[in-house]
């Protein structure tokens, strides 16, 4: 018999905070991608918008260390590199 996926499998914790924010402000966000990562903390957390109607977060891989910042459209949810 065949065993289900594990549901968690692919999850990784994220530290995440608004770009202008202090990053001890930063929340710890479980997901599968940086981008969903920064599309969660924006629904949960949100921080606030910028004169376009976005809002600039910085991603933290909480396992590598490794750093990206995203502009989340309020809109539509769509997520961008931050220019």
């Amino acid at each position: 018999m065949a065993q289900a996926a594990d549901p968690r499998e692919g999850v990784r914790t994220f530290s995440v905070h608004a770009r202008h924010e202090d990053p001890h402000r930063r929340h710890m966000v479980e997901e599968r991608s940086f981008e969903g990562a920064a599309v969660a903390f924006v629904e949960r957390w949100h921080p606030v918008v910028d004169a376009d109607g976005d809002v600039s977060v910085l991603v933290t891989d909480a396992e590598s260390g490794v750093e990206c910042c995203f502009r989340v459209d309020l809109e539509d949810g769509e997520t961008a590199p931050c220019g």
